[in-house]
């Protein structure tokens, strides 16, 4: 085993050793000028095992040139040289991490309810954050703070929230409960959860499967993944559903034309025909994507492009915003874009949730089959059938129950308080049977929170009184929605109650503690700034506790995933993200 050698443990005699090797490896050397001109022969060992481990598993094509000149470098090192890597610097020393492209948003700010008492977001039922997070944990690495979206996190898993009721596509509830991690505050839960359709209700589906099969698609967690993917929706067809499949490198084309879904092993066969090579031209394999769409268009039914690729697109158009322009523009047509990631090292994750985002679609990252089947089949009705869209919440915080309060994520859904009222302003769309989760960490007035007293106020906040309020309400619930094929948005309105007595977390219901420990979990890797002392093995231990009936495993799975963080997290890789 690697750890059984006292050099990986005491990097300080590594480097003795080393040089005590070359020093001997000198007294030894012949007088043969070409001999001693001879370059070292590599050997294998465990230094070179090391390496092995630490380089990605599949080089794409692209990177080919920079890998043989690597390889070759490393042939010439003397053996001696190739010292192991400590055990830290090996989790976090990762070469490529910094190819990956992630969008950098500052975490939601604390707001004094006195100053800003008004919230307003747009939802997100995007789960990709959760799986790529997952992966990179699996591979013996913390995430970059940047790919931690808290909401993603949450929103992963299922939720038992109560169906929706009367003509409205979903239920709202809220909780109240004791913060886990702070003792000042509390938190309040908003629940969404649309209605349920099986998948033999659904509409009939207009599906396009658009395939990144350039070179960077070329290894075993790109191109072979997303045909194993495809071919388990492929399984789910009804023959009034049509496919049609698009693939793009250097150039786009159609591999096969719109086809009944009863036609299950001819649209296999397309799929396992295709190979991985060359550019990427991302840009046109879009256009041609939503070519065929329209081609295929069926009024009231489900249109929809799945784009599955890394995001390397590096031939035409291939900056982000052009590309999130041109997803906002095709989202008109009445095509909605979902976008499945796939891939490492060079993927590019801002452009997959971005352009998913602003094509009225979700995004899901695959790091194995078995989130394939999470999205594609056991959520297929959420990922193809929308109920309700462009929706958005508005939270009016009563300053005579909250002092302060910050919202746990959406930083990139936030929306100005005057987008709430504007139809023509977008926002997020659910899916049927999605649920969605939104926490807010309050502080009750009179209590301590994280702002100074103003000394100038004109109110009582710096007198610790309460402030002019509606005594009762803790805060005014606003929600806005369309309906999937209306133009102007309904509006839905509910009061919540304040709490004559708190709750503890432990009091709370399963579905609360268990979301809690997520959002604890997702600001841990992000840096701590508001947890305080509750420390992995809290949120481990929240989360055991609240797994409930887990029909799927994800629960368990994700107590584990927060274990194994914890054995990566040490004082010297922590510092090593930081920097």
């Amino acid at each position: 085993m690697l750890t059984s050698n006292p050099l990986i443990r005491q990097p300080l005699l590594a480097g003795f050793a080393a040089g005590l090797t070359f020093a001997l490896a000198g007294c030894s050397l012949p007088d043969n000028n070409e001999s001693a001109a001879r370059p070292a022969q590599p050997v294998a060992s465990e230094s070179d095992a090391l390496y092995a481990e630490m380089a990605p598993q599949d080089m794409s094509r692209k990177s080919a040139p920079i890998a043989a000149e690597q390889v070759q470098r490393r042939a010439l090192m003397p053996r001696a040289a190739i010292a192991p890597m400590p055990m830290a610097d090996r989790i976090t020393g990762y070469r490529d991490s910094d190819r990956e492209q992630y969008q950098s948003v500052a975490d939601n700010p604390v707001h004094a309810v006195a100053e800003q008492p008004v919230s307003t977001f747009s939802i997100d039922v995007d789960t990709g954050g959760y799986a790529n997070v997952r992966r990179f944990l699996n591979s013996g690495r913390l995430p970059p703070k940047d790919a931690v979206r808290l909401e993603e996190l949450v929103n992963y898993f299922p939720y038992a929230y109560p169906q929706p009721t009367g003509d409205t596509p979903f239920g709202v509830t809220t909780e109240v409960a004791a913060s886990p991690w702070n003792a000042n505050s509390r938190l309040l839960r908003i629940a969404i959860k649309a209605s349920d359709m099986q998948v033999e209700a659904l509409p009939p589906a207009n599906l396009v499967f658009l395939v990144d099969v350039s070179g960077s698609m070329d290894r075993r967690d790109g191109l072979p993944l997303v045909q194993s993917t495809l071919k388990l929706l492929v399984d789910q067809l009804r023959p009034q559903d049509h496919v049609a499949l698009v693939t793009y490198a250097g150039e786009s084309q159609v591999v096969l034309a719109s086809t009944s879904g009863k036609e299950k092993a001819k649209i296999r066969a397309a799929i396992d025909r295709l190979t991985a090579s060359g550019s990427t031209a991302g840009e046109s394999g879009i256009q041609l994507a939503y070519q065929q769409a329209q081609q295929g268009f069926i009024e009231k039914g489900i249109n929809r492009i799945l784009l599955a690729t890394d995001g390397d697109f590096n031939v035409g158009i291939s900056d982000f915003e052009s590309l999130k322009q041109l997803a906002a523009d095709k989202r008109k047509t009445g095509v909605s874009l979902t976008t499945l990631g796939f891939g490492t090292d060079n993927y590019n994750e801002r452009l997959m949730e971005q352009l998913a985002d602003a094509g009225d679609g979700n995004y899901a990252y695959i790091d194995n089959l078995r989130e394939a089947r999470k999205v594609l089949v056991d959520q297929l009705s959420s990922t193809l059938a929308t109920v309700a869209r462009d929706v958005k919440i508005q939270v009016e915080f009563n300053p005579a129950e909250v002092s302060e309060y910050r919202l746990l994520g959406y930083e990139n859904r936030a929306l100005k308080r005057e987008d709430f009222s504007n139809d023509k302003v977008d926002a997020g769309d659910i899916g049927a049977g999605h649920t969605v989760t939104a926490l807010y960490e309050i502080v009750p007035a009179g209590g301590k929170g994280w702002l100074e007293p103003l000394r100038y106020a004109q109110g009582t906040e710096s007198s610790g009184k309460r402030a002019a309020g509606k005594p009762g309400e803790l805060a005014w619930l606003r929600l806005r929605y369309k309906a999937p094929q209306a133009e102007t948005s309904r509006l839905l309105e509910r009061s919540i109650e304040a709490q004559s007595k708190v709750t503890p977390i432990a009091g709370a219901s399963e579905d609360l503690r268990f979301a809690a420990a997520v959002a604890a979990f997702a600001q841990q890797l992000k840096g701590e700034q508001y947890t305080g002392t509750f420390a992995l093995k809290d949120s481990a231990e929240l989360a055991r506790r609240a797994k409930g009936e887990d029909r799927f495993g994800l629960r368990a799975e994700f107590v584990q995933l927060v274990e194994l963080a914890q054995s990566l997290q040490t004082p010297q890789n922590v510092q090593v993200r930081a920097d």
